[in-house]
């Protein structure tokens, strides 16, 4: 029961160099520390439809932050949880759609801005009259 109310584990990245890499058919997913390639692999095919012939998967060390114990307490250093990035390679056809629901907001928004200025002319008319 608990595998059937799983929701997307997987979100590809949505950034311009994800979208550079996306015209070579690879997609960038951030995964758990704990998984292995075949596990990845396993999960975008089943996830998105898709073939997978390639998994390459780097390790982000986190950042180093600063932070206070008190006013003139010297500050001690600590670091950010480390991330964990696959490079997923697709079978040649296969694609999975990562910018569409951008796009989706950006249609409506210009269909809002066209809205705005047909109620403006309409306006306008009026009180021309």
């Amino acid at each position: 029961m608990a595998e059937e109310i799983k929701l997307n584990l997987l979100e590809p990245r949505a950034t311009e160099k994800s979208y550079l890499e996306q015209t070579n058919r690879i997609y960038v997913f951030p995964v758990k520390r704990t998984m292995g390639k075949q596990e990845i692999a396993r999960m975008v095919e089943k996830e998105f439809n898709v073939t997978v012939t390639d998994v390459r998967t780097l390790i982000r060390n986190g950042k180093k932050t600063k932070y206070s114990k008190g006013k003139h307490a010297y500050p001690g250093t600590t670091y950010r949880q480390d991330k964990k990035f696959a490079y997923v390679r697709l079978k040649k056809g296969d694609s999975i759609k990562v910018f569409e629901e951008q796009e989706e907001t950006k249609t409506s928004a210009k269909e809002a801005k066209t809205d705005k200025k047909a109620k403006a002319d309409k306006n306008a008319g009026k009180e021309n009259k």
